[in-house]
């Protein structure tokens, strides 16, 4: 078992501690047996609540002064959930969750907030955040007692940016992938990381027999120094976590 847990690349250490929090709430699920997924949510769920991160209570504002929000939850068993440009859903994630194990994989807008009233998630108003987020998010990769791999991001965009618009975290591919014994979330500049398929990306040079940090370090490889990118992944060995610019991260693991 094992659990890696990221607070956003270009993030100061000083939250290191609500990292640390988070994937210590990851690690006791999966020590009391819980699958991946739950995991995986649950440890966002705890980002998404604390506002120094840039997800769910604490995400940024659009140049309308309206907080929009998405999400993604992915396992390696080929379910898929994301929800995208969400407005008044304190803990997007959760949505994201339910999309999963619907016949459709994406929501977004008024349509992703009616569904989430449609399956008991209460609205409630998010203010944002006044700092100038520049686009990091939070994410956790979990990989349970029987050996499933999930992945569960959230973020609240990239303050000015217009209504609508939507970045790497919801981008299958770009901003996550989970695949047979492999798990990558990514975090940074949004069209940066889905322009590159940065996850997917990465876990093929897995595939083709670099370890999980040079893989990692080969994603970062691909961007200038002052585009901000940042990855975590879990495969069945080992666990990662690396960046370019600052990014709190943690790992547990057996």
């Amino acid at each position: 078992m094992r659990i890696v847990v990221h607070g956003g690349a270009g993030h100061t250490g000083e939250v290191q501690d609500g990292v640390e929090t988070a994937a210590d709430v990851g690690w006791k699920l999966l020590d009391e047996g819980a699958d991946a997924i739950s995991a995986a949510v649950a440890t966002v769920v705890v980002l998404e609540d604390d506002s120094r991160f840039n997800a769910g209570t604490g995400a940024c504002r659009r140049t309308d002064g309206s907080v929009q929000t998405d999400a993604a939850v992915a396992c390696n068993d080929g379910r898929l959930g994301t929800v995208a440009a969400l407005e008044d859903i304190a803990n997007p994630v959760q949505v994201a969750r339910l999309v999963m194990d619907e016949d459709f994989d994406a929501l977004a807008g008024k349509g992703a907030l009616d569904y989430a009233r449609s399956r008991g998630i209460t609205p409630a108003m998010v203010a944002g955040s006044e700092k100038p987020w520049a686009g990091d998010t939070v994410g956790a990769v979990a990989q349970d007692a029987s050996g499933a791999i999930a992945v569960a991001s959230s973020t609240g965009g990239v303050s000015g940016r217009p209504v609508g618009r939507v970045g790497d975290t919801p981008h299958w591919g770009g901003g996550l992938w989970t695949d047979a014994g492999i798990g990558i979330a990514a975090t940074g500049i949004g069209e940066a990381i889905s322009r590159r398929l940065l996850c997917f990306r990465v876990a093929q040079q897995v595939a083709d027999g670099l370890s999980l940090a040079e893989a990692l370090e080969w994603g970062l490889a691909l961007y200038p120094a002052d585009v901000c990118i940042g990855l975590i992944a879990l495969s069945d060995s080992e666990g990662a976590g690396a960046s370019n610019a600052s990014m709190p991260w943690a790992l547990r693991q057996d």
